[in-house]
């Protein structure tokens, strides 16, 4: 039985183990299914949603889709975490996860990922569409298997190559929506898709030396952190071009425009800081700055379409 001292419930030893192992197994899975970056995902699939034409779909339709999408989403995060666990072994940055650290098994955690992908799926199937579920789990096996099993260790274009599949959340939450493909929601695609690289290659000059030891080909290993922050500096300008398309084309208002502005002013401001006197701690400084800007901006989008100026 429990005991109370100072009226605070002491739990017998047995019951408080099994809660701390409970807590930590959540912690565990949380951690494999990378719930901050999932969260990101669900979040420009949610505006993507937000700016497809209205089908009159209910609110709890539209809830069951975007977790879907985010299930399959921490499915191939959790076979990323399976595939890189040698590789997140070597790195000071990963070392610490849980399949690399041996806290849960290969098995334990594919099985994870297969429990949560086949809801997933069929969560798209029933209350979204079989064309999103279908270019969802295409999304998975480019980033889990494409990306992770080939393209990370083959050049050091991969987050460039592979970037597109981390791209695909606002195309996806559109197509829930309509079950159309159209060309406004592919821009969404392109900003993400262009903002990928300088958001990677700004981690990967401050943790070259972890890659160099596992031997992943990223870009300022094999060519120099110069030559990386000079690419960062172009991406950031070409990212700033990038997410003035939805202005031009009349699918946002002076609201989002401003605040693109704004946000790609800074963004550049700390890549060229990066490229004059860079050090780790101002890669680092642009690529925390880099994960705020792309929340921020997508967050700026849903406001501007119910508040068009």
């Amino acid at each position: 039985m429990a005991l109370i001292i100072d009226k605070k419930i002491l739990l017998p030893v047995n019951t408080q183990s099994l809660i701390s192992r409970t807590h930590n197994l959540l912690q565990d899975y949380l951690a494999i299914s990378k719930f901050k970056v999932v969260a990101m995902l669900v979040l420009t699939a949610w505006v993507g949603l937000a700016l497809a034409p209205d089908v009159g779909r209910g609110m709890a339709v539209q809830f069951i889709s975007l977790l879907g999408i985010g299930l399959l989403s921490a499915a191939a995060a959790v076979i990323n975490h399976v595939v890189d666990s040698e590789i997140d072994s070597k790195m000071a940055r990963t070392r610490h996860r849980p399949v690399a650290k041996g806290r849960l098994s290969k098995i334990h955690a594919l099985s994870f990922a297969a429990v949560i992908g086949v809801a997933g799926f069929i969560m798209l199937m029933v209350w979204a569409n079989t064309l999103t579920a279908i270019l969802t789990l295409f999304a998975l096996v480019g980033y889990a298997f494409v990306y992770t099993s080939f393209l990370k260790r083959a050049t050091p274009q991969n987050i460039v190559i592979g970037g597109l599949a981390g791209a695909m959340p606002p195309l996806l939450g559109w197509v829930s929506e309509t079950n159309q493909m159209a060309a406004a929601p592919w821009l969404l695609v392109m900003i993400i898709f262009t903002w990928t690289p300088p958001h990677f290659w700004a981690l990967a000059i401050a943790r070259k030396s972890d890659y160099e030891r596992a031997k992943i080909p990223m870009l300022p290993v094999t060519h120099g952190i110069d030559f990386c922050k000079t690419c960062v500096v172009a991406y950031s300008v070409l990212l700033a071009v990038v997410c003035v398309l939805p202005y031009l084309i009349g699918m946002s208002g002076l609201i989002y425009l401003i605040g693109a502005c704004v946000l790609n002013a800074v963004f550049i401001y700390k890549a060229v800081k990066l490229k004059i006197a860079g050090n780790d701690e101002t890669a680092m400084d642009l690529f925390r700055f880099s994960i705020i800007h792309l929340m921020v901006l997508f967050v700026i989008l849903f406001i501007d379409k119910w508040l068009p100026l």
